[in-house]
Order: C-alpha cells, then structure tokens, then sequence
C-alpha cells in the first residue's frame, strides 16, 4: 500500500495493541486511520474508548451497537444447528468475527478507505476470520496485520513504544496472566499462566459463572419458547435476542453452568488450550435439542447432526461468508420450520435437567409407545417383516461367511 494519502479503517478495542497499531498505522503509512469499535456485548466504556483512540490520533471514532445484530443474525442461525466445534466449544469467538469484519468493509466502503486493519496475531485464527471475511466481501481491500509487519514481539515492546512515542495507557510493565475476550455469547481465557496444561484454571478467571460450592442449594426452573428454531420469549415474556441471550447468561451464571477448559487445534495447525464460559449458550443448546427432539422428523435430526461437525469446522475457520456456509444454512432453517414450543428446564449445581416440552408441532404420540395393548395405533405383529426385510442382507453375508 502506497504511504500517501491513504485511509484505514482499523478494528480498535481500547486496549494496548490496538491502541499501538493506531498510532503506528498513521505513523508508518503516513495515513489517516479511523477507529472502529463493534459493541456486541464485551465490558468496555465508550466514552474512555473513544476518548483514547483520538487521544492517539484517530481521525474519526465510530462505535456501534451490534449486539441484536450480532445475536439475531449469527449466534442465533449458528444455535440452529446445535453446533459445537470438536464436540465441545460452542464457537464464541469464531462467530463474532463475520460480524466484524462485515462492518469493516461497510465503513471502508462509506469513508472511501483503502485498507483495513486488526490487532489479530500471526500464531492465531483470528487473522484468518477477519481477512477472509474481508475479501469475501470486498476482493480488492487491503488489509494491514502489524503483527505480521512489524519487529514488535511482546507486550513489554508495545509499552516501550508507548513510552517512546508519549501514549499514555495508564498501564504498568507487568505480563498480564492470561489474555481475555468477550461478547455477549462467551467470555475466553487465554495464554499466560494458562498454556500449562497441567495446571488447573485458578478460580478467579472465571467471571460469568459462580463455582459449585457457591452456587444456589435449591433449583430454579425456566421456560424457553421457540419459534422456528430461535428463543423468544423467557418465562412467557417475549424480548429481543440480545436480551434473552443477557437473561439466559444471567441464570445460568448463578449456578455454575457453562464453563469449559478445551484443548483445540487451531486452523493454524497447533493445540491451544482455551477455558471458555458460555453459560447462556449452554443452557440454549440444550433447549435447542429439546425442543427439536419432539418436533424434528427422526431422520432429518440425525442429519443435521452428521453435517454439524462440518457446519462448526466452516465457522471456526473464519468461512461464514462461503457458498457452502451458505448452503448449510439453508438446509438447516429448513429443518426449523416445525421447530415451535416451549421448553422449561432445571437448574442445579451445574446440571441441568429437561422438565416439560411443549409444542403444538409435536411428532410425539404416545398411543404409539405406549406399553399397552393398543392394536388400533400400532399393530406389533408388523415388526415381524420389518425385521426380517432389514436382516435379510444379515443372512446372505452369514451364509456367505460359512
């Protein structure tokens, strides 16, 4: 990119690397650099970020709430498919980035800019999500990675450039234990003192779920209803995604569900260990399967649970904005046509128990499964063929065998 008259909109967070790369992008490309913060539900106060940013030399903050956006158009669709990464991460991280990287086009669009820029590092997945998102929307942005540009290598450098150049943080030469990032879906814990695999997660990481021992002694219901495969209502009371996402995160905080200590393997081909907290998302996904298991034809669950696994890797990997997202996605909000009702569920020490499911799609009959003689919904003597059609070829290959 030319040094000259140049525009970048950069994806800023307040911190201390995005804070270093404003004022290393003006300084480095001779550019002006835009600031720009997404709102999707971390801990951050607006006016201290914005003040910041110009602070350094921003010459334009722009500050967004997304969080409906962000829960209604990605976490929600994403929850549809019962989705889990390596069977156990619900994708936190991996399903904010599009949203992201969605806005930063859009701004560069609006403010005629250039390029594009993010604190994410060289060793991280996170550089592979924002810039494939990016130029799966806009083929010729560029977009610039001080972590992979400059001679920077550690956080003790960055603050030495702050001291150098006069940036004033407020903060102290110490290595900080762990890394964090947050939204309104999860919060994650990285690095530090947790890349010892074998130690345990010291306690005071956690911060959106209550440990065991201090968690509720009694149990607490709630009621979850879905239309077509999203929540709308808690406790019969209709409110907006964002908010159901907050109150779920709220109750399932309270007693201690959610948290997760995973080792995953990166897109970049390492093991990381990760310990996430997800407490509202845990406690949607087994709603989700509730409801789904009394309104989803047997066989069209078992497919979606065969492509999930394929559904989660795509997201992980930063590929949300590619035809075959796109085609997954289609085939799975087709299976959520029926997926209406209600679902009320327990909570207690960590465990959460399904109570009731209602729904007035319900494929359950029981005059089927009942135990009692009833030859009017279901004759037994039927099984008798079905039986012997589906072990014929069982029959052939022994034979066969002998």
């Amino acid at each position: 990119m030319s040094k000259k008259e140049k525009k970048i909109i950069l994806a800023y967070s307040g911190g201390l690397d995005t804070s270093v790369i404003l004022h290393w992008l003006a300084r480095t490309y001779s550019a002006e650099v835009i600031a720009f913060t997404a709102d999707i539900g971390q801990e951050h106060d607006p006016q201290k970020v914005k003040q910041r940013a110009e602070d350094i030399g921003a010459s334009k903050v722009i500050i967004e709430d997304l969080k409906e956006e962000y829960i209604q158009d990605y976490v929600f669709p994403m929850f549809r498919a019962n989705t889990l990464y390596e069977g156990e991460y619900l994708l936190g991280t991996s399903i904010a980035r599009p949203l992201i990287s969605k806005r930063l086009i859009e701004i560069a669009n609006e403010e005629n800019a250039h390029a594009i820029s993010h604190g994410a590092t060289g060793k991280g997945n996170d550089q592979i999500r924002f810039e494939i998102g990016a130029y799966a929307l806009n083929p010729n942005i560029e977009v610039i990675s001080p972590w992979r540009e400059w001679n920077y290598s550690s956080r003790a450098d960055l603050i030495e450039y702050c001291q150098e150049h006069d940036i004033n943080l407020d903060i102290n030469n110490e290595e900080p234990s762990y890394s964090i990032d947050e939204n309104l879906l999860h919060t994650s814990y990285e690095g530090g003192i947790l890349e010892d695999i074998s130690l345990e997660a010291p306690e005071e990481i956690w911060q959106r779920t209550s440990a065991i021992q201090e968690t509720p002694d009694k149990s607490e219901n709630i009621k979850i209803s879905f239309i077509k495969g999203d929540p709308v209502a808690i406790n019969n009371q209709k409110i907006s995604p964002a908010k159901i996402m907050a109150e779920l995160n709220s109750f399932a905080g309270k007693h201690g569900v959610g948290r997760l200590d995973l080792v995953e393997n990166r897109f970049t081909g390492m093991k990381s260990r990760g310990c996430y907290e997800t407490p509202g998302g845990t406690l949607l996904l087994k709603a989700h399967r509730a409801i789904e298991s009394i309104t989803l034809d047997g066989h069209a669950a078992h497919l979606k649970d065969e492509l999930m696994p394929r559904y989660a890797d795509i997201i992980y990997k930063g590929l949300w904005w590619s035809p075959e997202r796109e085609a997954l996605q289609a085939l799975i909000n087709k299976t959520q046509d029926n997926v209406t009702g209600s679902v009320t569920l327990s909570l207690l020490k960590g465990n959460i128990n399904i109570v009731k499911r209602e729904s007035k799609s319900s494929l359950y009959n029981p005059q089927l499964v009942t135990f009692e003689d009833d030859k009017k919904a279901f004759d037994q003597k039927d099984a008798t063929g079905f039986i012997n059609i589906n072990a014929l070829r069982f029959r052939l290959n022994s034979k066969n065998k002998k």
